[in-house]
């Protein structure tokens, strides 16, 4: 077993198996209980998976790709869900993952409408024991008084979108129209000359193939 092996190992018993009495989600009844949300979403546990803000997370299901991200590629930052209700077997938690209370804590999101979904995880991050001190979205749609709600919900934590509705739908005419910004993209080559890239969309071509 490798040495990365042996410590998620170690991880998922210290941190993920419970003995006691479970109920289990086929109804039948356990001795044990393996939470390896636990272990997966917790920093070190991603980094081994997958060979601080304490934590970041948001209501399942938008924000689980993004806490997810965020703590594999930082390698600091801890992640928890939020289940939309109580779960009525194993633990009966809402709150999956990082479980510290008094941990400062960001609410995530993946698209902010009404902000309902968002506005649902700060109460429950809340409830819960965590301190809300910032919330963030990775699209704002700037419609349905969504700001103004997640706003209210969040303060006095402030409410931060990384792009909004027009901002994507300026990139998506631009890339349909080929107006592409010619800087290029790092880490990508031309697939014809080996070039740098300036457009990954349709294909990864540098300034003088592009199509």
């Amino acid at each position: 077993m490798s040495a990365a092996s042996q410590e998620l190992l170690r991880l998922l018993a210290v941190k993920s198996f419970r003995l006691g009495d479970f109920k289990l989600s086929s109804g039948a009844s356990s001795d044990y209980y393996v939470d390896c949300r636990t272990t997966t979403l917790d920093a070190k546990g991603s980094r081994l998976t997958g060979q601080v803000f304490l934590a970041i997370g948001g209501l399942t299901m938008g924000a689980d790709p993004i806490v997810v991200a965020v703590a594999v590629i930082s390698g600091e930052l801890n992640g928890f869900l939020v289940r939309k209700t109580e779960k009525q077997h194993g633990t009966g938690q809402r709150i999956e993952g990082f479980r510290q209370k008094g941990a400062s804590v960001v609410i995530v999101d993946d698209v902010c409408t009404t902000g309902a979904s968002t506005i649902q995880a700060i109460e429950a991050a809340r409830e819960f024991g965590f301190t809300v001190v910032g919330v963030m979205c990775l699209v704002e749609r700037q419609e349905a008084g969504g700001r103004a709600g997640v706003d209210k919900g969040a303060a006095p934590a402030p409410f931060v979108s990384i792009f909004t509705a027009s901002d994507v739908r300026r990139e998506h005419l631009s890339q349909k129209n080929g107006t592409v910004n010619a800087a290029p993209i790092a880490g990508v080559t031309c697939e014809l000359c080996g070039h740098p890239a300036v457009t990954s969309t349709p294909r990864n071509r540098c300034a003088e193939h592009r199509v």
